[in-house]
């Protein structure tokens, strides 16, 4: 029996969705110091249909741009779905971002309204959006500055005076009687634009259309095994490709998305236990942090079914084993990125733990192919040989918004998207990531993947996390340094750890250092917390000095 085909735009999903759940609980919010909010399927239906008239009644035309400054509140998905309606484009703006961020995104995307919050933790967001404009008008003095949305939340602030929110553009009021519309957005609209990492240049702008948006969400639920009555952890920004294309995922499998807007790590183990989280999708610096708060207070989480998980700090098989020893759940490594959306690929569930640690995955969409290929030449490699991995399908980005030379430059002659990451094919639709093409290491002739060496280390009883990166000793030879954490309480030092390596490793694979640090220099983004791999490199430079023209130390 084959499953019916994916809506082709959002609001066909969401019509759908409320005609089948029109009771159950679509999204529910809980926020710090604050009562729970919640939308059913049917209420999320009317509320994102009142944003869309809103949007209607300013003036809002196919192909505009809305910034969508929010925590994880419901009206991020109904902002979501109302644009869409509309056939205007979202563009997620984390809740982090300062002067230079937003300048960035303003000067790129010229949003015509950007929505904000009245109130939220005390941050001044529309004193950094007003500082924003002028310095985005230095770069491109024809921009016009974007109206501003102010949104109560969960905590209304009262209406007050509303031109305090005007940063030049206006402001936007609540409209008690905007008229309705029919739906005009289709699947080729550009309907949601990501925040790349910027670890290759410049951040840049992803976008990707409704249909592909529709028909990831049906795709994600099936991979990620989510049924009706299920209930997802939404901790990760909306404004971020692993927080959206979770949370929508969910809405397609009929679940509950579990809205945290700040991620208090006790207070979300707390809402776990108490709304029965079946699914978990993070980073494992974010599952990292639940687990050890976890073992410092163990609350039941006996529902936790299901998870997705991307490794950043190499700490995804203490995770998978944790999960699965304590609560029965099974969780597997995953792969996305803002141009291919997250949830690319998952491994099976019914796979061992030691083949879903890796990166990777099936697709889950037939339609997505991957290869692997020479960086330089772009020779398409066999299954098994490691190359740079690249993407054809429904779920690669149409477009960088406002970049076209950015755009060509993603794609090979044949129309693939390059990702910069390195990996091997395993048969159609499966292969396994390796690293950044960027981390590689090219030591005595062979190429090493940092991550192997850093889950190895982590295999010390001593260690708590390691990240390995490449530098050149004083001779000039290209060598690999591991930077450690140590558990709490626990002591070893450089020699026995490279004593460690050289048990089992093969010599090339042997780090020449081994640093003991207490703590890694880390930075924030959207998906979450990743180590400062630039920063330790150059601290790895450091160590051996700088080379002298005759290969040696001067």
């Amino acid at each position: 029996m084959t499953s019916p085909p994916p809506p082709d735009h959002l609001t066909a999903l969401l019509d759908g969705l409320a005609a089948t759940h029109p009771g159950r609980a679509a999204a529910v919010e809980h926020g710090p110091d604050t009562d729970a909010r919640s939308l059913t399927y049917a209420e999320l239906r009317d509320a994102s249909a009142a944003v869309a008239a809103r949007l209607r009644a300013a003036g809002v035309r196919r192909g505009d741009v809305i910034g969508v400054w929010l925590p994880n509140w419901l009206e991020s998905l109904t902002w979501q779905f109302g644009a869409a309606a509309l056939g205007a484009g979202v563009l997620g703006i984390n809740t982090r971002y300062h002067v230079h961020e937003l300048t960035h995104l303003l000067t790129q995307a010229r949003p015509v309204a950007v929505v904000l919050p009245r109130a939220f933790l005390g941050l001044d967001f529309t004193g950094r959006l007003r500082d924003a404009v002028a310095e985005a008008r230095k770069l491109a003095p024809d921009l016009r500055a974007p109206a501003v949305v102010p949104v109560d939340g969960p905590s209304p602030a009262g209406s007050g005076p509303e031109d305090g929110f005007d940063v030049g553009g206006g402001v936007w009021p609540e409209v008690a009687d905007a008229a309705p519309g029919p739906a005009e957005g289709a699947g080729p609209d550009m309907t949601v634009y990501f925040t790349t990492s910027g670890s290759t240049g410049v951040p840049k702008l992803a976008g990707h259309d409704q249909a592909a948006l529709a028909r990831h969400a049906v795709r994600g639920a099936a991979a990620m095994e989510i049924r009706p009555g299920d209930t997802m952890l939404c901790v990760l920004p909306l404004a971020g490709t692993f927080g959206l294309n979770a949370a929508f995922a969910t809405l397609a499998g009929g679940g509950t998305c579990l809205l945290e807007p700040v991620f208090d790590v006790e207070q979300t183990l707390d809402d776990m236990a108490a709304y029965g989280v079946t699914h978990v999708v993070g980073g494992d610096d974010l599952i990292g942090r639940l687990k050890d708060a976890w073992q410092e207070r163990p609350r039941r989480l006996d529902a936790w079914r299901r998870g997705g998980i991307a490794e950043f700090n190499g700490r995804v098989p203490e995770i998978l084993e944790w999960a699965e020893r304590e609560f029965g759940a099974r969780i597997s490594s995953v792969y996305g990125s803002s141009e291919v959306f997250a949830l690319t690929s998952v491994w099976p569930f019914d796979l061992p733990a030691e083949q879903r640690v890796r990166g990777g995955g099936h697709v889950v969409d037939p339609e997505i192919e991957v290869r692997a290929a020479d960086l330089v030449t772009g020779e398409v490699f066999a299954d098994g040989v490691t190359g740079e991995l690249q993407f054809r399908g429904y779920n690669v980005l149409p477009e960088y918004l406002g970049n076209a030379a950015a755009t060509t430059a993603a794609f090979t002659e044949d129309g693939w998207f390059r990702t910069g990451d390195l990996g091997v094919t395993e048969g159609p639709g499966v292969y396994a990531f390796a690293c950044r093409a960027g981390d590689a290491l090219r030591v005595r002739g062979f190429l090493v993947e940092p991550a192997e060496i850093e889950r190895f280390l982590a295999t010390h009883d001593a260690v708590e996390m390691a990240k390995v990166v490449g530098a050149d000793d004083a001779s000039g030879t290209p060598v690999a340094v591991a930077f450690v954490t140590l558990h709490e309480g626990a002591r070893t030092d450089e020699d026995e750890l490279r004593a460690y390596c050289k048990s089992q490793l093969a010599p090339f694979k042997v780090p020449s250092r081994v640093i003991v640090v207490p703590e890694f220099p880390t930075t924030t983004g959207t998906n979450g917390t990743k180590i400062r791999a630039a920063e330790l490199r150059r601290q790895a430079a450091d160590l051996f000095g700088p080379i002298s023209p005759e290969g040696g130390t001067p």
